[in-house]
């Protein structure tokens, strides 16, 4: 759906929905109100839907297009609409663009519903495949894809073939989406698909990344070969994918770095063999290389990092379980707090949250001891929340902070949720076996619950205390005693046959109490639960081989009893037990094996985490949670033992650009590496490298005359052609810009490779520059720096912005050896200025540096050194300097405006003063704020500018509608939508301020 039609969708909602439409609509439609008080709903239904018909069959489009509304907003609160397809799908060839989108919305939803009406259309949206309007085309093939009929295959097949090829990345991105709908509708196809996805995969726009990489996971998970080529540029483009494309691209990753680098986790395992000197065998095997993490291994970590802090949990929770499954051991921890902060969210995103903490809590606890606090219980917490809070203190309890965490489950205890405080004692009772410094206390402790008047509480006592005591039973021997004394009060069948268990089982123990409890037994047993009478029946048995003279009649009376009761289990378990213990002519050898099978020492029970085993699966998938394998769940791989080649990952080394002035023989080039020298030479003396380019001596004028007759090699493909200039380049605008058969350069829009237009990259026309402080004379010790930007093509790299930096000696001696050191973060790309040896007092030089922003106003850090000293200095580029400026045509820049609208458009409305509203004024604060060219306009009323990104080559449209009420419309138009926003806001406030 279209950013348009959510608008619709949202103002419709908030006029009071489709109700307050449909009456609007009666109120133009003369009807009768008491028929409508008469049948009610459903007649009132049946004149909307008749009413809409109506507006749809009308020849005016207002009529149309609110009925469309209408039905999309019906649509949007899960009412029908279906009866309306055979009006809506007439209109589907409608002129009207903001009509037909809410058509295809509604198709989109039907269509699967409706296959004949579809099919009628189809011809129409084929048509609509070559629509200029680029949304028209991604929402035709979106109701192609969602019409499921196997004949038309070839029809989808071929449009998405051709919408992968789209030049807006919104259509392409829509073809991956239609890719994963025709391989469930014909999975014969996949081999034609995989091509597909090949050829999307390479695409670099951010907007279709996600989409194609859950296209491949949905068709070819296991063609891991098709993402070699791709690995680096999805880690470099992970930061700008949207959100949801983020959290796919990240599994995916994840699986792919499970089979192509080696454990990180081995590196810590090796070491305690090492000092062994008894055997020379071992000291071989020891002494193996350390471990080297592979740099595409860390590019991915380092890529993912930054993402621990976006707005989104399910990206934070990605990041974290492949920070879990593929970092080393000590770097895993970093997540941590990103995981805590999500705490603060809704319990749904609690639930799953905490899910994943409790299984990352068992083997590594001191990843969240720090942030034990954010896991205590809240009164407004839900049970499972709370649960699941318990269960994190539980495995984070430790000799340290035991005694904090008890006296927290006291607090517990005496909750009125009656679940919560039953989940409070078995925790107590999982400290008491994991820590055996209080195992007495918590015993003592539940001891004490057993006189509390709330039955559960009393009962899960009773069933923690057994374990408990399974323990050390020889030493616990009054506790037996006391809750011998509560069996009455105990109403619980599992608390009672738990007491029953522990009578039977340490009966020796308490010789005169065990047989009066089977007595009291042997009155009610009638009346029991069935777990109450199998452990009645167990006890009877033990009693009879431990004590007969008091017993024999009571356990003969309770097996009598069992003989005839109605569960199936209690009958067969007495009568296996009377042939066990009480031996006849029938009874077989086991009889007398009877006091070893009964009274056998049995091992005391474990108490573990139910989370101990969910590590099998992934974090944060759908089968940690159920802890079960769900349906499309993937295991994740294991670590090879060997890492593959990976020189795989190696994409192609783009080689300098053929040159026409290093094409023009050994002449030339000689000439030029003088020339080159020369300016090397004097760089640290001339304020600007441009001064040198542009003048031209009578050697460099033969020379390009010599070029010209030269022959030309045949063009690189489109993706070769923006490469590193040569240092021996003197003709400037044929190595900044890749050259066809036009004499213009031209400008290539990004992520588009067979797409040429002539726009003529220029140099601004605003001569002031502002000139902002890198280090002050104080801070830097007399050294004292300012920068500012020239706004002109950077000599070292196309792809750089160029820096002008003016150094001045304020101090009473000579500086050396001033230069550039370490750079942050450790990919940007800085071209350095040379060393300058030495810089007398009260002198300045400026000197010349090239960055590659990568089209972001991040800032570039560096170290700004002298021979005795360092100082940490920053260069942050506002967002108009990432620009270069283009001149066009006004028909041009209409035509490509019309390109780059819904999604690529921002725009606002800005009140200036009247004396500051003319277009001079206007475009001089335009041009102060940002690099772009001034665009002839034959409307007075309008402002035109061009420019393009310095890095990628987008292009960037800034127009400005000036209105009568000394207003202005400010709109940009660019694929760059963050860049948009930013420059939008900076160009408000220049005009506002103007």
């Amino acid at each position: 759906m279209s950013g348009r039609t959510s608008t619709y969708l949202l103002s419709y909602n908030d006029q009071g929905g489709a109700e307050a439409a449909v009456e609007a609509g009666q109120e133009s439609t003369p009807t009768s109100s008491s028929t409508g008080a008469a049948f009610g709903l459903f007649s009132a239904d049946f004149k909307k839907n008749e009413d809409l018909k109506e507006m749809l069959e009308s020849n005016k489009e207002s009529l149309k297009l609110e009925a469309m509304k209408r039905i999309v907003g019906l649509i949007a609160k899960g009412k029908s609409a279906s009866e309306l397809f055979p009006a809506v799908v007439k209109n589907v060839a409608s002129k009207n663009i903001e009509l037909k989108k809410l058509v295809y919305v509604y198709l989109v939803r039907y269509a699967e519903k409706q296959q004949d009406l579809a099919l009628l259309s189809i011809s129409t949206f084929q048509r609509a495949l070559k629509d200029p309007n680029q949304f028209i085309r991604a929402s035709a093939l979106r109701v192609l894809s969602s019409i499921r009929v196997p004949i038309i295959v070839p029809i989808m097949m071929l449009a998405i073939k051709e919408a992968a090829a789209d030049l807006s990345p919104y259509v392409r991105k829509t073809s991956a989406h239609a890719i994963q709908k025709l391989y469930s509708l014909d999975p014969d196809q996949k081999e034609q698909l995989i091509e597909v996805i090949e050829k999307l995969l390479k695409d670099k726009s951010t907007l279709v990344a996600g989409s194609v990489v859950m296209a491949f996971e949905e068709v070819c998970p296991d063609r891991i070969d098709l993402i070699h080529k791709n690995y680096r540029k999805l880690c470099n483009l992970l930061v700008d994918v949207e959100e949801w494309g983020q959290v796919v691209i990240i599994s995916m990753l994840t699986r792919y770095a499970r089979t192509q680098f080696t454990s990180p986790w081995t590196e810590f395992d090796e070491n305690k063999a090492f000092y062994d000197s008894d055997s020379e065998e071992k000291k071989d095997q020891t002494e193996a290389k350390p471990y080297i993490m592979d740099p595409d291994h860390r590019l991915l970590l380092r890529n993912t990092k930054p993402l621990l802090q976006s707005r989104n949990t399910a990206v934070v929770m990605a990041v974290a379980q492949l920070y879990w499954h593929l970092a080393p051991k000590h770097e895993v921890s970093i997540v941590t707090k990103s995981l805590v902060r999500l705490l603060r969210s809704h319990r749904e995103v609690q639930y799953i949250v905490l899910q994943n903490i409790a299984t990352m809590s068992i083997q590594r606890k001191g990843m969240f001891e720090p942030f034990i606090k954010s896991f205590y219980v809240r009164s407004t917490d839900a049970t499972h929340i709370k649960t699941l809070k318990l269960e994190i203190l539980t495995n984070l309890a430790n000799e340290a902070n035991i005694s904090t965490i008890l006296r927290e489950f006291q607090t517990y205890v005496k909750s009125q949720d009656k679940a919560f405080a039953a989940a409070t004692i078995q925790a107590i009772g999982r400290c008491a076996t994991n820590i055996s410094e209080v195992t007495d206390t918590c015993l003592n402790g539940l001891v004490l619950l057993l006189s509390n008047r709330d039955e559960t509480v009393v009962a899960e006592s009773i069933v923690v205390i057994k374990k408990l005591l399974q323990t050390q039973p020889t030493q616990h021997g009054d506790i037996i005693k006391h809750m011998a004394k509560l069996f009455d009060n105990v109403t619980v069948p599992m608390a009672r046959a738990s007491i029953l268990w522990l009578m039977g089982e340490y009966c020796e123990k308490v010789p005169k109490i065990a047989p009066d409890v089977l007595r009291k037994m042997a009155k009610t047993f009638t009346a029991e639960e069935d777990i109450v009478k199998l452990q009645t029946v167990n006890l009877a048995a033990k009693l009879y081989l431990t004590n007969s003279k008091q017993t024999k009649l009571l356990t003969q009376y309770i097996l009598n009893l069992g003989k005839y009761d109605q569960n199936y289990d209690i009958r067969d378990r007495t009568r296996f037990i009377r042939q066990l213990i009480v031996p006849n002519e029938k009874s077989g050898a086991l009889s007398k094996y009877a006091r070893r099978i009964l009274l056998a020492p049995k091992p005391a029970p474990g108490l573990e985490s139910a989370f101990k085993d969910r590590d099998r699966y992934q974090l944060g998938t759908l089968s940690h949670s159920l802890n079960l394998k769900a349906t499309g769940y993937q295991e994740l791989p294991d670590w090879p033992a060997v890492a593959p080649d990976q020189s795989v990952r190696n994409v192609e080394i783009v080689e300098p650009c053929p040159c026409v002035c290093t094409e023009s023989g050994s002449e030339s080039e000689e000439e030029s590496s003088e020339d080159s020298e020369k300016t090397s030479s004097d760089s640290g003396k001339s304020s600007s490298g441009s001064e040198k380019s542009s003048s031209e001596s009578e050697s460099d004028q033969k020379k390009k005359k010599k070029t010209k007759k030269a022959p030309q090699k045949k063009s690189k493909p489109a993706g070769d052609r923006y490469t590193e200039i040569p240092a021996v380049c003197h003709n400037l605008k044929h190595c900044l810009f890749p050259q066809n058969d036009s004499k213009k350069p031209t400008f290539r829009t990004s992520g588009i490779s067979l797409f040429y237009m002539s726009f003529q990259v220029t140099t601004s026309s605003f001569g002031p520059l502002k000139t902002y402080e890198l280090l002050h004379h104080m801070t830097g010790k007399g050294l004292s720096a300012k920068y500012h930007f020239p706004r002109q093509p950077c000599l070292y790299q196309p792809s750089m912005v160029a820096v002008q930096v003016i150094l001045t000696n304020s101090s009473d001696h000579a500086l050396e050896e001033i230069h550039i050191g370490d750079q942050s973060p450790a990919s940007l790309n800085i071209h350095c200025f040379n060393t300058i040896e030495r810089l007398e007092p009260g002198a300045s030089v400026t000197v010349s540096m090239g960055i590659d922003f990568s089209d972001s106003t991040q800032a570039a850090n560096f170290q700004l050194c002298t021979k005795e000293d360092q100082f940490s200095v920053s260069i942050q580029p506002a967002v108009g300097e990432l620009l270069m400026a283009s001149t066009m045509t006004e028909q041009d820049f209409c035509k490509e405006q019309g390109k780059l609208q819904g999604m690529n458009e921002a725009s606002a409305t800005i009140t200036m003063a009247t004396a500051n509203a003319s277009r001079q004024a206007i475009n001089k604060q335009v041009l102060s704020v940002a690099n772009v060219g001034e665009v002839p306009s034959s409307q007075n009323n309008f402002s035109r500018f061009a420019g393009q990104t310095v890095s990628s080559r987008a292009l960037v449209l800034v127009s400005l509608e000036l209105s009568e009420s000394s207003g202005a419309l400010l709109t940009i138009n660019t694929e760059k939508s963050v860049m948009a926003s930013m420059l939008l806001q900076d160009l408000k406030q220049a005009l506002a301020q103007a």
